[in-house]
């Protein structure tokens, strides 16, 4: 069985999430309380999603922290590989 590339969390993020509640990333990060150039660098890829940002994503309803890190520990998984 091939191995592919698991989605980088940041990229689900983007991709999937802020279309959907029509966010930029500015409108995300005043949100979360969270830096804007760090919410922009885990969002192209530059940067992982931390427990803190993970956990702000839940407390806003933006999906489960779990799923981010589990998603963040498999891609760094495939990219150690």
């Amino acid at each position: 069985m091939p191995q592919f590339d698991p989605p980088y969390p940041g990229e689900s993020l983007r991709e999937d999430v802020m279309p959907e509640f029509a966010m930029t990333t500015a409108q995300l990060a005043k949100m979360l309380d969270y830096p804007q150039d760090q919410l922009a660098a885990v969002l192209s890829g530059h940067a992982p999603i931390s427990l803190e940002l993970a956990q702000k994503l839940e407390a806003a309803g933006l999906g489960a922290a779990r799923q981010y890190l589990a998603e963040q520990a498999a891609h760094d998984k495939w990219k150690a590989r």
